[in-house]
């Protein structure tokens, strides 16, 4: 797994690991029951605090991303991902809105901002079929 962290970023350090996390599951770059490196040997190869990874395994432990076994360690959610809840729609829209309401006043059409999602989605994607 390779993490680049931005250390000049105004997102913190466990977010962007939340999200790279994340992101690995969704190419299929990290599959599901595969092991993830320990708080404290993660935090070592990327030269971050430790208390910073465990609070990023502790948020995608709690969205049931991952599942810490005490003999496996810790490891992408063999059961598969959570599901689209109530919860996750109004996170997503609360993250969203801000975002298409910049776009819309800098001039983005309906149809730039979809374009845009749409290559996220695929850039996301594609990965995980390069991967099979």
């Amino acid at each position: 797994m390779i993490i680049q962290l931005d250390m000049q970023s105004e997102l913190p350090i466990y977010t962007q690991l939340v999200n790279q996390i994340i992101e690995g599951i969704a190419s299929g770059r990290l599959k599901p029951g595969e092991p993830l490196p320990s708080v404290r040997s993660l935090a070592s190869d990327i030269g971050i605090n430790l208390h910073t990874v465990n609070k990023a395994y502790t948020l995608l432990k709690q969205d049931e991303f991952i599942l810490v076994h005490r003999q496996k360690g810790v490891v992408i959610n063999p059961d598969g991902m959570p599901g689209i809840t109530k919860n996750y729609r109004n996170k997503m829209r609360g993250e969203l809105k801000p975002i298409a309401a910049e776009a819309i006043c800098r001039g983005m059409s309906r149809e730039q901002l979809l374009l845009e999602v749409e290559r996220i989605y695929q850039e996301i994607t594609q990965t995980d079929k390069e991967n099979d």
